[in-house]
């Protein structure tokens, strides 16, 4: 018998990512009624409010405001490294495997990759791939972390690891940035303020668009010195805005009034993750289910990713491939309980 009619089940229910959630009411409201000025000269004051908001939150001196999250992570790079710097990353990182190689192509530098357990290196591998200074080797100047982990399911590195991390990698004097572009998802899961993540890096990069639900921007925070010189690189790159407080605004409302509602898409997360689990011939891996992804296995179902999509886009249900064999499903702001027991039941048919 089928659970579900694809012909009536006309709303679209879209865990591609949480990058597609819209602005609230209330976002919309004070993004009509901003103040602004040009925010190039320092003169808008709603951008100012922002970045200082932000900077708090991650208990960093001085923050700047940047148009995505791609943007943030490179200029963390361009103003930490010279030309020709080597740089540490967990192998299937954010900066490494989605941003278009733009640490090399813009700042210029040299990736070295680690291995993670789940997402999450430990100190004794960043020991493994640190070298001593050799006429021959490229300077380490730079480890990026990522908080929560993209591509092992919204994995969380805990702060006391974090410190460790820091500790090894300051004793060098090389610096920490952490790609925290759900970090207040890291947060809200382990019920701590989003600071205790952040405060032994060098600098951090969140998004609001992506669960807080702004429809645009990041923050980049760091100390005063580290953020005038990203100011820099930002207009560099192009990423000098104007009246950008209209942006800014909805951010303060991301900020002030979504943060807490992130442990919903935790709770709609784990009950799919579950749901799935039950069904023959998906695989889960519950330990990785620990913020607002879920990733699942087709292998023993007979299908590999790219045959699957499109059998769950008839039920007007949408997910993010990970070939050959593997899809992501993130839950998010406009993603209900009926929304996710629509999608189990979905899955369950397409795959029986």
């Amino acid at each position: 018998m089928m659970y579900l009619n694809k012909k009536h089940n006309l709303k679209k229910i879209d865990l591609r990512s949480d990058t597609v959630t819209l602005p609230t009411d209330e976002m919309r409201k004070a993004m009509s009624i901003a103040k602004v000025g040009d925010d190039v000269y320092r003169e808008d004051p709603t951008v100012n409010q922002l970045e200082e908001l932000g900077a708090k939150k991650m208990g960093k001196e001085a923050a700047l405001f940047v148009p995505s999250g791609t943007m943030g992570n490179l200029l963390a790079v361009l103003t930490h490294c010279q030309r020709g710097d080597e740089v540490i990353l967990e192998m299937d990182s954010h900066i490494y495997y989605y941003e278009v190689g733009g640490m090399s192509a813009v700042a210029g530098v040299m990736p070295r990759l680690m291995v993670g357990d789940k997402g999450i290196p430990e100190p004794h591998n960043i020991k493994l791939v640190l070298r001593d200074e050799n006429l021959h080797y490229p300077k380490t100047t730079l480890i990026c972390l990522e908080n929560t982990h993209n591509r092992a399911g919204g994995t969380i590195i805990p702060p006391k690891l974090t410190q460790e991390i820091c500790q090894l990698a300051h004793q060098r004097n090389i610096h920490i940035h952490l790609d925290g572009a759900r970090i207040f998802n890291a947060a809200i899961a382990l019920n701590i303020e989003p600071l205790l993540l952040t405060k032994d890096v060098d600098s951090v990069m969140f998004c609001l668009s992506k669960g807080l639900s702004a429809p645009v921007g990041s923050i980049l925070a760091g100390s005063k010195e580290f953020i005038q010189r990203a100011r820099k690189n930002r207009k560099m790159l192009g990423g000098g805005m104007r009246q950008a407080g209209v942006l800014a605004a909805a951010g303060i409302i991301a900020l002030e009034n979504m943060v807490e509602r992130l442990e919903e898409d935790h709770k709609n997360a784990r009950f799919l993750g579950e749901g799935l689990a039950d069904i023959k011939g998906i695989e889960v891996d519950l330990e990785t289910i620990q913020t607002n992804m879920v990733y699942f296995d087709l292998k023993k179902s007979a299908m590999d990713t790219f045959q699957f999509l499109p059998k769950l886009a008839a039920y007007n249900i949408l997910g993010s491939p990970r070939p050959p064999t593997q899809v992501r499903l993130v839950t998010h702001y406009g993603i209900d309980k009926e929304d996710i027991d629509n999608t189990i039941k979905a899955i369950k048919e397409i795959v029986s």
